[in-house]
């Protein structure tokens, strides 16, 4: 009851809230926190870096790492059953009840938008049979994306002087969190009510601390699509978000802010990243990106094995360049979409590797015959183009001899024609 109170007042209050949202900047601003990124989301390109990674206690930004392996491992309608020892877990909770059966989609909106440490405890129990289990598959989740100076703990992000990560650690969290649709459509729901169960029968309501996707809000930014705050004594205020403007998004990370400005300075480093980036699409999937002239003089056409996308500023006037690895494939065995090749584009001082792919069946391919000869034997060049002209010659030689043949036969059939006609007569 005490919560459904403050959500009402909350509410109320920022329903009235018309101050207006912090404005974009032409160079990078100013913000508290000790570690901070900004990141193109489609390409991972920082376009602004403090302290990328300094590791420090990450609070309940944690959680959308919890929420990555939930999506990852199971489905939203399977069912939990609650453990006592979620029912007692610590910190921020949606307060469930030991024995209590509820849905992974309820669970994750507990823990996405109430950031209920009690429903990260019943997810991790529920995928790896314990919170210690689940941090293991954490920290070999964070090794395989990239993050450094990292370790996880805990599904919740409690306070351990082991549990820690930097603001770059969690922006490749979020890279990869934000594949998942379902992320986005909890993460932007500004409130919700759960569903009854076999241990609560009256609904809990929730309501969105991310203040960036609340409408009524000052720091509502339009474009929001999630995004997680985190606080305890120790860890100080971090938070992570991520959005979209005209489909270029960016992820925003601040780790370990001891001012608690990280709504605004997000709002001004998203500004600064939209209003001065801009995000062009080099190569589609199965563009010709390059061609290869193999050892029969033919051009095999290289093709891009997916979308090529690149970041610039929006003032520059940069042209890529494109540098494509020699290889001497087995022709032979060529097939139409094996990987023959590798480029790098150059953008500026950024350069993004691309795989190529062969457009042609080589194998299939019917090689020609006097390539066959220049490459097999060691006929001499002058011989071979003797021999250009020499073939053509006679296989018209053969067709004169064929038909002399047949008018010859034909000549006979005739006589023999004559000669009984005429013993006919006698």
């Amino acid at each position: 009851m005490k919560r459904l109170i403050t959500i009402i007042i909350t509410s109320f209050f920022l329903l009235f809230n018309t101050f207006p949202a912090v404005k974009a900047l032409s160079s990078p601003p100013e913000v508290s926190a000790d570690s901070v990124v900004l990141m193109d989301a489609t390409t991972g390109k920082l376009l602004y870096q403090k302290n990328k990674d300094s590791a420090y206690p990450p609070a309940s930004t944690t959680k959308i790492m919890t929420v990555l392996l939930v999506l990852e491992n199971t489905k939203l309608d399977d069912i939990v059953t609650v453990s006592k020892n979620a029912e007692m877990t610590d910190g921020s909770k949606i307060y469930l009840i030991a024995g209590e059966k509820i849905s992974i989609k309820e669970l994750l909106y507990g823990l996405i938008l109430a950031s209920a440490n009690d429903c990260a405890v019943a997810l991790a129990e529920h995928i790896s049979g314990s919170t210690e289990n689940f941090a293991e598959l954490m920290n070999k989740k964070a090794n395989s994306l990239g993050c450094k100076n990292t370790n996880f703990v805990n599904p919740n992000g409690l306070y351990d002087v082991n549990h820690k990560t930097s603001a770059y650690g969690l922006s490749l969290i979020m890279q990869e969190l934000i594949k998942h649709p379902e992320y986005k459509v909890i993460a932007t729901t500004p409130s919700y009510l759960m569903a009854v169960t076999n241990k609560s029968k009256a609904k809990r309501p929730l309501w969105n601390e991310n203040r960036l996707i609340q409408k009524a809000d000052q720091y509502y930014y339009p474009g929001s699509e999630g995004g997680k705050t985190g606080y305890t004594i120790q860890s100080k205020h971090s938070y992570i978000a991520t959005a979209n403007r005209n489909g270029h998004k960016l992820i925003v990370a601040l780790v370990h802010d001891p001012v608690k400005t990280f709504f605004p300075d997000s709002i001004k480093l998203l500004n600064y990243g939209f209003d001065n980036f801009e995000l062009s699409e080099q190569f589609k999937k199965d563009d010709v990106v390059s061609n290869l002239t193999l050892d029969d003089g033919t051009a095999l056409p290289l093709l891009a094995t997916k979308d090529l996308y690149v970041v610039k500023e929006k003032k520059a006037n940069l042209t890529p360049t494109i540098k494509t690895e020699q290889t001497k494939p087995n022709l032979s065995s060529i097939k139409k979409g094996d990987l023959v090749s590798k480029a790098i584009i150059t953008l500026g001082k950024d350069s993004y590797n691309l795989e190529l792919s062969s457009g042609i069946d080589y194998s299939k391919k019917i090689v020609p015959l006097t390539n066959t000869f220049t490459k097999n034997s060691k006929i001499s060049p002058s011989i071979v183009n003797i021999l250009k002209y020499l073939v053509p010659i006679l296989i018209i030689l053969l067709f004169i001899r064929r038909g002399i043949k047949k008018k010859r036969r034909r000549k006979k059939r005739l006589n023999r024609f004559v000669n009984n006609l005429n013993n006919r007569k006698q």
